[in-house]
């Protein structure tokens, strides 16, 4: 009798070792012990003119804040933000592990903002932990933005703060299990400054902004909630919603994707939304890109045609077919 309890002791030691290793090395304890957060701070970002007028280009012409949490006219023409309801937020359209909520920003004190400080805001945008604590939904894409400069950082702050407050009362963004406790690994501190980027180069600054506008998060594969790197920037993703359901197109330098495009229609395209003849669908925001600045523009466009050409054919004209290259189901699926 004793050596089997001996041994069960000992197969229960095994299994635990066995089962401590196998969290360690895969999902890890973040979804056990809560996201990384660092202690807020009470710092307090000075508002001037010359941050004010970046935080606004950066909202409205770069990083699309004000587009992801405002409602939208989808029946008008490009799908605009209801201009009365700017950043008083909105249920996200489309299909994810629970309702996604863009929360409101303006600084209504009872619904939106207006209660929450400077660094609950800035730690939000960054770090993706929210005012409250909770773990945000990566589709807010703060693991991009954790390579925003700290100046822009504040300039995007000091922007929010000057939005009209907008009365708008919304529910929490509610992530079904397992996806609402795994994101928990998601979430970084940034505890040391992010200078500028400040080359001269305008593929450096093309990479920073084309980081910032989040080209990638749309144009880029994915496979159970993670982008497929080997893929990056080739097209496939599949958005749906009141817009209909659109996969995103390959834009990296190869016949299959944008190699055709110049500086010239590459503007062209993000000013009207147009590809000569073709019309994009209204989920891709050139309402938002359309207001940058032509070398903004030209040094995203530079730093596109650095990228890696990857043959994937994408074609909204044609039937969703299943693709074996992306694993999704896309038109012209079937040709690649």
């Amino acid at each position: 009798m004793k050596r089997f309890w001996r041994f069960l002791f000992i197969g229960i030691i095994v299994l635990v070792i066995v089962l401590v290793a196998a969290i360690t090395l895969t999902i890890g304890w973040r979804p056990f012990l809560g996201p990384r957060a660092r202690a807020l701070t009470d710092r307090k970002f000075e508002s001037t003119p010359e941050r004010v007028a970046r935080g606004r280009y950066l909202a409205n012409a770069v990083m699309g804040c004000l587009d992801c949490h405002s409602p939208h006219d989808w029946k008008a023409e490009g799908g605009p933000p209801i201009q009365s309801k700017l950043g008083a937020g909105q249920p996200f359209p489309g299909n994810f592990p629970g309702p996604v909520i863009a929360p409101n920003i303006t600084p209504d004190a009872e619904t939106g903002a207006g209660s929450w400080s400077d660094d609950q805001l800035a730690r939000a945008i960054r770090e993706g932990i929210s005012h409250d604590g909770r773990t945000l939904f990566p589709l807010m894409p703060y693991e991009n933005f954790r390579q925003m400069s700290d100046e822009d950082l504040a300039s995007l702050v000091v922007y929010v703060r000057t939005l009209p407050a907008v009365r708008n009362p919304l529910p929490r963004t509610e992530i079904i299990f397992p996806v609402k406790y795994l994101m928990r690994n998601a979430p970084q501190p940034i505890d040391s400054p992010v200078p500028a980027q400040s080359s001269p180069d305008p593929v450096k600054r093309g990479e920073y902004l084309v980081r910032m506008a989040s080209c990638a998060n749309c144009h880029t594969p994915s496979e159970r909630g993670q982008p497929k790197e080997n893929l990056a920037f080739s097209g496939g993703f599949v958005l749906s919603g009141p817009f209909g359901a659109v996969a995103a197109a390959n834009i990296t330098p190869d016949p299959s994707g944008i190699s055709y495009y110049d500086d010239n229609l590459f503007l062209t395209v993000m000013r009207t939304g147009k590809v000569q003849a073709r019309t994009l669908n209204p989920i891709m925001p050139y309402g938002v890109y359309r207001n940058m600045t032509d070398d903004d523009l030209k040094a995203m466009f530079a730093y596109l045609r650095t990228l890696k050409p990857i043959k994937h054919r994408v074609d909204n004209s044609e039937p969703p077919t299943a693709c074996k290259l992306c694993g999704g189901k896309h038109g012209a699926g079937d040709k690649n």
